[in-house]
């Protein structure tokens, strides 16, 4: 190699002062090199200046499920919960092959020309078989992805019912302090345990299909009494005249499900995320659903109850995670389900015997904090 083309770091007569690429590389900051996703303070500072690494790192740590970092999370997200709050917060389900990421892109752009900020917690669901996720939301959302004012996290559901993560909500505080205004929880799927998604947003909108042979039993009664606003998807070329057929049986569904004339039923629409037609009533429906929240003083309320549910789905959480790992556990378990196989325990004599070495792990993995 010539001398001109040896870069100038390597070479006897180089001299500082050089651009990176033509001297040695810049010494890096140490407060830089230290692992800022660990500090709280800091992470939270550039979450709040909008820095999408910041905002990734930060949707990393709460979802972490080392213990390690959950106290690192919790400091986090104390940081940034005075910031959060204030956004339109919108669950998304539907039958599979409603097109629910399709039309996530097709109404995202739409806001983000009226001047929102988009964020989409997309949330895939985890196989039985190995534990992964194919995380492919961001293909199906290929025009929203390009702008700098969204941010799509694909988040693997877990072990975790309900037709979202464990940590959606977590997530749903760091997007909000990063200054998105507008949060979409778009679920798994649709079924009797995917409804959790309902109690950590302001509007449910439950995306429909025509043509999809038994719409009305697949699409589980407990959904369509938690739907705040329904369209039918895919309303264009031939299927149109199909959906506004559909639309209007799940308006009568409504109808049955809720005999109680002075109840508010959901608004039925019909939209084509393919044409555009229909997208921008389906918002209104929705701003118009969370302003008579907000009319009626039923907004804070409504956050406040998910707010204590939710907590008791952690605890439930944190207690599957630490029967999981506990050693007195793991130490009995192959053996008290091999008894109960052979028919020499009962489940519920084995589940006691389980039940009672946790109890002796619990004081190790939860230790009382000392008194100040």
């Amino acid at each position: 190699m010539s001398k001109d083309k040896v870069p100038l770091y390597l070479r006897s007569d180089s001299t500082p002062g050089h651009q990176y690429g033509d001297a040695a590389p810049p010494r890096r900051d140490p407060a830089k090199v230290r692992r800022p996703d660990l500090d709280p303070e800091l992470l939270a500072k550039q979450v709040l200046a909008g820095e999408r690494t910041a905002i990734a790192k930060a949707i990393t740590l709460v979802e972490s499920s080392k213990r390690a970092h959950h106290a690192v999370a919790a400091d986090l997200l104390r940081i940034l919960r005075p910031y959060s709050g204030k956004a339109v917060r919108v669950g998304i389900t539907g039958v599979p092959g409603s097109g629910k990421s399709t039309f996530i892109d097709a109404l995202g752009q739409r806001l983000i020309d009226a001047g929102h900020k988009i964020a989409v917690l997309a949330v895939d669901p985890t196989s039985a078989k190995t534990g992964g996720s194919i995380l492919g939301d961001r293909t199906r959302m290929g025009e929203l992805a390009q702008s700098e004012n969204t941010f799509i996290r694909p988040s693997p559901a877990g072990t975790h019912l309900g037709g979202v993560a464990r940590t959606t909500r977590e997530s749903m505080l760091v997007l909000e302090a990063a200054g998105f205004d507008v949060v979409l929880v778009e679920t798994v799927g649709v079924g009797q345990s995917e409804v959790a998604v309902a109690g950590m947003v302001d509007t449910f909108l439950l995306i429909a299909l025509a043509r999809a042979g038994d719409q009305l039993q697949g699409i589980k009664r407990g959904i369509l009494e938690m739907a705040d606003v329904i369209t039918v998807n895919k309303a264009d070329g031939d299927n149109e005249g199909e959906a506004r057929v559909t639309a209007r049986e799940l308006s009568i569904a409504m109808k049955l499900i809720n005999s109680d004339p002075q109840a508010p039923r959901p608004p039925v629409l019909t939209s084509s995320a393919l044409t555009g037609k229909g997208l921008d009533e389906v918002w209104q429906a929705i701003v118009d659903h969370r302003a008579r929240l907000e009319d009626a003083g039923l907004l804070e309320a409504r956050r406040a109850r998910q707010q204590r549910e939710w907590l008791w789905a952690l605890v439930r959480g944190e207690l599957e995670d630490a029967l999981r790992t506990s050693t007195s556990v793991s130490a009995i378990r192959s053996g008290l389900e091999a008894d109960v196989e052979s028919g020499e325990l009962s489940a519920l004599e084995a589940s006691d015997a389980i039940l009672k070495a946790f109890a002796a792990d619990a004081s190790s993995l939860w230790p009382e904090k000392p008194k100040h």
